[in-house]
């Protein structure tokens, strides 16, 4: 197990993993979220339904460099909009990722708006640690 500060040293990254509106199933984001604290990132879980304003100002409070958002109850469109639209208007560049519910021909139109990547039910969770990874690493180039 890795100290907190060998996490950060090795660039990982804070992530806020947000649930949002009336969905009540969270099983989803609980698994997604400890596989990530497995490979070392620092997650922190907003429990159930958070508003769009509860999600933008916990993630800008806790100085995250990602938020997910697991969103199972067909509302992902105009949820991510918002997220992303609240976080430009604050001035912060804050990546989004979407996962759960998330029908193939809405994942252009996530990714056109700015999700930087969707992860539909059934993705494995190693895909998921890989892709956090990849950002982890452009991170730490970033800052070096």
């Amino acid at each position: 197990m890795l100290l907190y500060e060998e996490v950060f040293e090795l660039g990982k990254l804070k992530v806020l993993m947000a649930k949002p509106g009336l969905d009540g199933h969270d099983r989803g984001a609980k698994v997604v979220s400890t596989a990530l604290k497995e490979a070392g990132f620092d997650v922190i879980y907003t429990g159930r339904h958070k508003s769009v304003d509860e999600i933008v100002s916990m993630a800008l409070n806790e100085n995250v460099d990602v938020i997910g958002l697991s969103i199972l109850s067909g509302v992902h469109l105009e949820v991510s909009q918002e997220v992303l639209k609240q976080l430009k208007e604050k001035g912060r560049d804050i990546p989004v990722v979407v996962g759960g519910v998330i029908p193939d021909k809405d994942i252009p139109k996530l990714k056109e708006m700015g999700v930087i990547e969707v992860f539909p039910v059934g993705s494995r969770l190693e895909d998921i640690v890989k892709f956090f990874d990849k950002l982890a690493e452009e991170k730490a180039k970033k800052t070096k």
